[in-house]
């Protein structure tokens, strides 16, 4: 079965990611642990997204096959943290976020990076 989600459309949903966790403090209160995760994982999304070697990246050091090892990681490891971690609205952000993330690993066709 086709992937849907292209190395180019996953890098513009990249990008909206990297968006939704500067603003997700502001937008839903996030506080303290919470915001600070947010903001930190906004930076890495940023620099991985920028050095990743698929259309929307900057510079082609990183594999889009590692990319979305690494997002496969981070989205279960958001899921879990939010409730070994959190309460409340971060507890909902991250777990969202979590398995948005899953969502779009699991749609993505990381074998055409460069012909997208």
């Amino acid at each position: 079965m086709a992937k849907p989600i292209t190395p180019r459309f996953h890098g513009v949903l990249d990008y909206a990611v990297v968006v939704v966790f500067l603003l997700a403090p502001a937008l839903f209160g996030l506080t303290g642990l919470a915001a600070t995760l947010s903001y930190l994982l906004a930076g890495i999304h940023l620099l991985m997204t920028v050095l990743t070697a698929f259309p929307l990246g900057l510079a082609s050091v990183v594999p889009f096959s590692l990319h979305g090892t690494v997002e496969l990681v981070v989205g279960v490891v958001l899921a879990v943290l939010a409730f070994a971690l959190f309460e409340g609205a971060a507890t909902s952000f991250f777990l969202v976020m979590g398995l948005l993330i899953l969502l779009v690993w699991a749609l993505t066709d990381y074998r055409s990076a460069l012909t997208a």
